[in-house]
């Protein structure tokens, strides 16, 4: 590809590419910095590329915003993962949390990274030393046994 012809389909792509990163990362200023990254590493290897630029373009420019969200996203150890104390919790959310509390430690930790930390099933695997298949059925067994046990205590309730 010449010169030109970069320049040319670059310019013409560049708004689809920052519209996508924006997707991705929330902020238009990180978008254009992901976005001329990605320019300037089609660029470098212009003399390799075809036309047309814009299917590698967006391959190159979603790497670089997934890339840039997990440099930004702050990992912590297990240790240093715990529920935040959150104020005026409504009876129903006490009483998950205390069925929570009696799930055994590892059940705890996962349910606790998915829903209270929002964390995606690959970095609880990771974290946990686990695979995400793992993951996952450990996440749906604590699901089941919480259900169970909320059921079973609003049966006691209601039977009083």
């Amino acid at each position: 590809m010449t010169t030109d012809d970069f320049k040319r389909e670059a310019q013409a792509v560049r708004p689809q590419l920052i519209s996508q990163a924006r997707r991705y990362l929330g902020d238009t200023d990180d978008a254009e910095d992901v976005v001329q990254d990605a320019l300037l590493r089609l660029w470098q290897m212009r003399e390799q590329l075809n036309s047309p630029l814009v299917r590698m373009a967006v391959v190159v420019t979603r790497n670089l915003a997934i890339d840039h969200l997990r440099r930004r996203r702050p990992y912590a150890s297990l240790e240093l993962v715990v529920a935040e104390e959150e104020p005026q919790v409504d009876p129903r959310t006490e009483r998950i949390l205390a069925i929570i509390d009696t799930l055994p430690p590892l059940q705890q930790t996962i349910l606790r990274l998915r829903h209270m930390e929002s964390m995606e099933m690959a970095d609880i695997a990771e974290l946990t030393g686990s695979s995400e298949v793992a993951v996952r059925q450990t996440l749906s067994r604590a699901r089941k046994a919480v259900r169970e046990k909320y059921v079973s205590l609003k049966l006691v309730e209601m039977n009083q």
